[in-house]
């Protein structure tokens, strides 16, 4: 499955609000992101027919076990990235900013080389 940079997006967002409150919900992810109902709405709805997210009786957003499993791999992505860009001097914003650009298009073999490189410091 090739999900585009939007949907990671979006995947993402839902594994950190979830981490925050077990009660994500569409509005919530909208706000967070700054995007309209009508865009979350149809994001929503494709990362729905992919299998990647839920909603539940109560209309709350949850990831399906490979949603997880592809969020906590971008987050994780965003994460490292960001830090290795603060450890090279790059102010939180920027690093925060261009770390968001960069862990969508990274190969995986060059994410884990840049992985064991922090792990040898």
């Amino acid at each position: 499955m090739a999900l585009q940079e939007s949907g990671e997006m979006y995947l993402e967002t839902i594994y950190v609000l979830s981490q925050e409150s077990d009660a994500v919900r569409a509005i919530d992810v909208g706000e967070y992101m700054g995007f309209s109902k009508p865009s979350v709405s149809r994001a929503i709805g494709l990362l729905k027919d992919e299998g990647l997210v839920k909603r539940d009786d109560e209309g709350f957003l949850k990831l399906t076990k490979a949603g997880e499993i592809l969020a906590k791999r971008i987050y994780e992505r965003h994460t490292v990235l960001t830090r290795l860009l603060m450890d090279l001097g790059v102010d939180e914003k920027t690093a925060t900013e261009d770390a968001c650009r960069v862990e969508h298009y990274i190969s995986d073999k060059t994410f884990e080389a840049i992985k064991a490189h922090i792990k040898e410091r």
